[in-house]
């Protein structure tokens, strides 16, 4: 069982950009890809990238290649950084893990997920 933390969210500020963070407790995470994912009002759940915690390899969506890094550490802490923010990225940013069984952009794919932390980027 993992449970999943998060923290950053706000108002995004021009020249600070926010960064996410993800705080992972239980399980081994070795075992796990770790995602983010987003939800704006109205709209279904997106993919926005995801890291497998063994390798480290990384997987990004289209909307977001070039502009968010996802990175992750030692101390089970999972992370986004997010440039070039538009107002379009405002949404609830969730972080999730599944089972590592390969890179995964679905979220019914997800077994585990936090709360949700709200990023509102102005026009």
């Amino acid at each position: 069982q993992v449970q999943l933390v998060e923290s950053g969210g706000g108002l995004a500020q021009a020249g600070d950009p926010p960064r996410l963070s993800c705080a992972a407790s239980g399980g081994t995470l070795t075992r796990y890809i770790m995602g983010w994912f987003r939800q704006a009002p109205g709209k279904e759940r997106e993919f926005v990238s995801a890291i497998s915690w063994s390798s480290g390899g990384t997987y990004y969506g289209d909307s977001v290649k070039g502009r968010f890094t996802i990175s992750r550490n030692n101390a089970r802490n999972m992370f986004l950084r997010m440039n070039g923010l538009q107002p379009e990225d405002t949404a609830v940013y969730y972080c999730a893990a599944r089972r590592d069984n390969g890179m995964e952009t679905r979220y019914d794919r997800y077994d585990y997920w936090g709360q949700g932390t709200q990023v509102t980027v102005s026009s």
